[in-house]
């Protein structure tokens, strides 16, 4: 009977060079989202399922991991089921894995409110999964990279976790991308003012977020099939594509104000102007574009959201957006909070597509070779080297030149190095440049101050 080794579908393997390509990537997202003052959180794989549930919309809930209750509990609950017609989903599961990030800060920052500072500037970065069906770039367990801060309704929040995610991208040497920014009051005034019940705002919501998946067609189909009119659904996606007529910010904010009478969504016009006007000040403006269109389907936001989008390319790199009834929702007081989410996954797969990773290193400096009567001498040269900060291999086995080369240009070492009898008699570690073809020694007794000349750490 033959084993299927293929992981599950919609998750992956990562071998070292997988893993080298995704740690280069945080490894600049960290440094960043440090820079602008936030600090790390990491919590547990999965959270109560109470804890995620109602957090993300209906289509949310239904994409949640849920993780079955075990032993005595599993046998209890199946045994009260005994002829009730309750979905076993609801009876039998009492854990789920983390759909986001958002949630469980929102946790953390009512469980330890007294031990956080005023201000919580947080980011986090771990692996989220969700029940979806696979396609390219996106996955059912993926990592998220997060930058949120707590405690403030200042729109000087919105505006620095917007220059953070620029800056990463910036780093990471996107050159095309944009900041789509709108806000769900000013969504909710277009809804008003399109004849659309209060009741049904909601779902309107998650329709016009499918826009870029589906087209404005597909989207007024939606709306009809969720119970408003087909009067109503067209009045809203031409006021839609009023809005966006021009691609000047101060245009279609101009368009808004004409076509919104809602007090709440005025007041969504007023932010993301401040938000604009702000950005230009951290150099960040010309990024950003007024999308009337964008909803973020997620149930929780309440002001200013935002996606990055990149020309020719399905999907946003990333998302946020302020949502300050979330965390209140443990707490038990409102706590406003605002952040950005970018997806790892989407990430690296364009920048492979870009040739990013063409000159990254495999990490292996020195590959050591092995002629058997001089192990014992080569394996403490191989130490010495190490505490240089190079990193460096033995040859595990007694072997000829030719499969220790092969092994060498399998693994990319950048230098060969030797030490048989004839260099050990010398008193010399030779030294092999794998790009060049170049050779060169360094005496023993020399190698500390030696060795980093010729070995430059890339």
């Amino acid at each position: 009977m033959n084993t299927n080794t293929n992981p599950p579908s919609g998750t992956r393997d990562f071998l070292a060079n997988d893993i080298r390509k995704r740690r280069q990537v945080t490894k600049v997202i960290q440094e960043v989202y440090e820079s602008f003052g936030f600090e790390p959180l990491e919590t547990p794989a999965f959270e109560n399922l109470s804890t995620l549930l109602g957090k993300y919309g209906e289509e949310g809930d239904q994409l949640l991991f849920r993780i079955m209750l075990r032993g005595e509990k599993l046998q209890e609950a199946v045994a009260q089921n005994v002829g009730r017609d309750v979905p076993a989903e609801r009876l039998y599961a009492d854990l789920a894995l983390k759909y986001d990030l958002t949630v469980p800060l929102a946790r953390v920052m009512a469980r330890y409110a007294g031990q956080l500072p005023k201000f919580y500037k947080r980011y986090q970065i771990q692996p989220v999964w969700r029940a979806d069906r696979p396609a390219k770039g996106r996955f059912r367990e993926f990592m998220q990279c997060d930058v949120d801060v707590c405690g403030s309704t200042a729109l000087t929040v919105e505006t620095e976790v917007i220059a953070a995610v620029c800056t990463v991208l910036e780093r990471l040497q996107f050159s095309d991308f944009s900041v789509a920014l709108n806000h769900r009051e000013v969504l909710r005034g277009l809804i008003e003012a399109a004849g659309i019940a209060a009741e049904l705002e909601g779902t309107a919501l998650v329709a016009v977020d499918k826009w870029d998946k589906i087209g404005k067609e597909g989207v007024a189909a939606e709306l009809v099939n969720r119970g408003i009119t087909a009067t109503s659904a067209t009045k809203l996606l031409d006021l839609l594509e009023v809005a966006s007529a021009t691609s000047d910010n101060a245009a279609r904010l101009a368009m808004l104000r004409e076509n919104l009478k809602r007090p709440s969504a005025l007041k969504g016009l007023d932010d993301l102007q401040t938000i604009l006007q702000l950005s230009a000040a951290m150099g960040t403006s010309q990024r950003l574009a007024l999308s009337p269109n964008l909803a973020r389907g997620l149930s929780y936001y309440t002001g200013a959201i935002f996606e990055v989008v990149v020309p020719g390319v399905s999907g946003s790199l990333g998302g946020g957006g302020r949502y300050d009834g979330l965390v209140g929702m443990f707490a038990g007081r409102e706590i406003p909070a605002c952040g950005f989410s970018l997806g790892l996954e989407r990430i690296l797969l364009l920048l492979e597509e870009r040739g990013y990773f063409a000159e990254s290193s495999n990490g292996l400096d020195i590959l050591f070779t092995n002629f058997g009567d001089t192990i014992a001498d080569t394996l403490a040269l191989a130490t010495r080297a190490r505490k240089l900060g190079l990193s460096c291999d033995v040859y595990c086995e007694s072997a000829g030149l030719k499969p220790q080369f092969n092994y060498a240009a399998g693994r990319g070492a950048r230098f060969v190095a030797f030490f048989g009898e004839r260099e050990k008699s010398e008193g010399k570690l030779r030294l092999k440049d794998q790009s060049t073809g170049a050779e060169t020694s360094v005496a023993v007794d020399e190698i500390e101050t030696a060795l980093p000349r010729v070995v430059v750490k890339r």
